[in-house]
Order: C-alpha cells, then sequence, then structure tokens
C-alpha cells in the first residue's frame, strides 16, 4: 500500500510548495521588521538583545523537529510502514541545521551577555548533544549499506535519543545554569514585554513556515528516490 503513496503525495506536494515559499518570505519579513525596527533595545543587553528573534525560534524548531523524528521513530516500530522512516529522514537535517543555528546564535549572544562565547553549561552541552543525535542518525542511514538494518539502528537511535529533549528543557531548572530560565512559560503572564514578545511568536511563526517548506521539500525528494529504486530493482 505504501507504495501506492509516492505518485499522489508528490503530485500534492509540488502543489504547496509555492504557496509555502510565499509565506515564508512574507511572514520573515514581517517578523523581521518587527525585530529590528519595531521593537525595543533590552535595558540591560542592548540591541545586543535582539538576536534572540533568530536564536529562540531556532532553539525551540531544534527541539520539535528531533520529536517529530522521535515520533517517526517510535511509529515505525509500531508499524513498521516505511513512510515513517522518510517523515523522519526528511526532518533529520533541517532539525540539525536549526540545532547549529541555535548553537552559533547562542554563543554570539553570549559572549557580550556572558563575556564568553562558550560555556559547559547544562543548557548549552544538551544541545550540542543533540546536534550529535541528528549526525548520527543521518550518518546511520549512510554508512549502513543494508537498510533494513539500517532503519532499525536508526529508528532505536532516534528513539533513545529522544530522552535528551526534557533535558534540555527542564536543564535550567534542574541545575544551576548561566543560561536564563523560560520567558514564556506562561503565555497568560510572560516575563516577556509585548514590544519584545510580538516580534518573537512573528519570527517563531515565520521558523515554523520555513520548517514545513524544508520538510516539503525534503519529502519530496525522498518520495522520488523511492520511485527510482523501485524503478531501478
Amino acid at each position: 500500500m505504501f507504495y501506492k503513496l509516492p505518485n499522489t503525495l508528490i503530485d500534492t506536494l509540488r502543489n504547496w510548495l509555492p504557496v509555502f515559499y510565499s509565506t515564508t518570505l512574507v511572514t520573515f519579513s514581517i517578523g523581521l521588521y518587527y525585530a529590528i525596527y519595531n521593537s525595543p533595545p533590552d535595558y540591560i543587553q542592548g540591541d545586543s538583545m535582539r538576536i534572540m528573534y533568530v536564536h529562540v525560534p531556532a532553539a525551540w524548531l531544534s527541539l520539535g523537529s528531533y520529536s517529530i523524528l522521535a515520533i517517526s521513530c517510535i511509529a515505525w516500530f509500531v508499524f513498521r510502514n516505511p513512510i515513517f522512516n522518510l517523515f523522519a529522514k526528511s526532518i533529520a537535517p533541517i532539525g540539525a541545521v536549526f540545532t547549529i543555528i541555535a548553537l552559533v546564535t547562542g554563543s554570539i549572544w553570549g559572549k557580550p551577555t556572558w563575556g564568553t562565547w562558550w560555556a559547559w553549561d547544562a543548557r548549552l552541552t544538551s544541545m550540542l548533544i543533540l546536534f550529535f543525535l541528528y549526525i548520527a542518525y543521518m550518518m546511520t542511514w549512510q554508512v549502513i549499506v543494508n537498510k533494513e538494518l539500517a532503519a532499525k539502528i536508526s529508528a532505536a537511535l532516534g528513539t533513545i535519543g529522544f530522552i535528551n529533549i526534557p533535558i534540555i528543557k527542564f536543564s535550567v531548572d534542574w541545575w544551576n545554569t548561566l543560561h536564563q530560565p523560560a520567558t514564556i512559560s506562561k503565555l497568560s503572564a510572560p516575563s516577556i514585554h509585548i514590544s519584545m514578545l510580538t516580534p518573537l511568536m512573528l519570527m517563531t511563526i515565520a521558523y515554523l513556515f520555513l520548517l514545513i517548506t524544508l520538510f516539503l521539500i525534503r519529502y519530496k525528494t525522498e518520495l522520488v528516490e523511492v520511485k527510482i529504486s523501485r524503478i531501478k530493482h
């Protein structure tokens, strides 16, 4: 049944991609305008705080991407449908890029704030581990020739690696860290002012549309590769 899906899905994704291209461009333009020109500098950090509008959404979606990857791996174990492998394989490189953005922008933000580019802080270290988990998942598919074995090992790795997600989330609560605690833990009463919350939410929406766009491109590519592989065999 799975192999009847690619042609239909490819056509559907091809039709929707221009919509997501346009939406991503528009939302990023609006978000960046608010982040750069229509939000105040922080009263302590000044304009260096503006990197938050790039850093925080990237960090959120790096965790969200791995959560999707882990859920897809669990679903593969339960249903053994290869479509879930395609979900995980498609989201992995995107999540890895978001993690790199979060690590690099966090380092840039940390220099004027903490006085150092890097510290083996619980949040920073667990985010670095997340990046290596993404790399390990992708390398498993590249290195192992037997795809059935690669599917099992990668699914196990993706599932076990999910343990790191709550560690990242609650690291600032469990340990004494340099990283500041969550500022939007309660949407009803966030500790961030609305003038900064608005551009942050706009940039998060823009990142989300970027994630969807990149996922559709990657997923379409994976489906085409499945189709070509079936023709060769």
